[in-house]
């Protein structure tokens, strides 16, 4: 995936400000839900397949790290050096999450924070999709979390309702990219809970 990709950028019920609402939002989920890992948890599995408990955590630290670095204009080469690290060693994972999110909320909601494109390791993007990825990431995986733990496995519904509205002019895009996982099943009713039909969307059978 190389060049700027010919996207929508943005929903027509998105502003700039619902969408770093909604990257709040989600934030607050996953870090919600890593509140309640138990030392006991970190080596369960997860409905993400090549990841633990450990493992998810520490890719959702080393993407929203990615994503602090990519706004911040950081050359891909560099951020691709460093997506192997291990965030997890000698950290508390909450207080790295909450700092590394923080920072990230600040650069979509600065001057000019959804504006312009983006160099990112799998393309270029406009800055006003690639909030979108970071919203679904932090919410998808907040899910996946509990899912693994035994929390709670209810998002937030207005933040549903963001995520599903946000993906419809990318689904091909989102199927064909593999970011979140296995494309949409087909097996979801239209009148099934929203939460469940965005879940498999992005690759996750619930």
């Amino acid at each position: 995936m190389t060049g700027a990709l010919d996207f929508h950028i943005g929903s027509p019920h998105i502003s700039g400000m619902e969408a770093v609402e909604a990257l709040r939002v989600a934030n607050t989920e996953f870090e919600s839900r890593l509140r309640r890992v138990a030392t006991e948890d970190w080596a369960r599995s997860t409905p993400c397949s090549e990841w633990d408990v450990h493992g998810l955590v520490n890719h959702v630290l080393l993407g929203t790290r990615m994503s602090i670095q990519i706004l911040a204009g950081m050359s891909v080469d560099e951020i691709i050096g460093g997506l192997n690290d291990d965030l997890m060693t000698d950290t508390d994972p909450v207080e790295s999450f909450r700092a590394f999110a923080d920072e990230m909320v600040d650069g979509f909601s600065g001057p000019g924070g959804l504006d312009g494109i983006v160099d990112h390791p799998a393309g270029q993007f406009p800055r006003s999709v690639f909030v979108g990825f970071r919203v679904a990431d932090a919410a998808v995986h907040a899910w996946d979390l509990a899912t693994a733990t035994g929390g709670d496995v209810e998002l937030d519904a207005e933040l549903v309702r963001w995520l599903w509205d946000d993906a419809q002019p990318l689904r091909e895009m989102l199927s064909a990219s593999g970011m979140f996982g296995d494309s949409a099943s087909g097996d979801i009713p239209e009148d099934a809970p929203l939460q469940l039909r965005y879940l498999d969307l992005m690759g996750r059978r619930p």
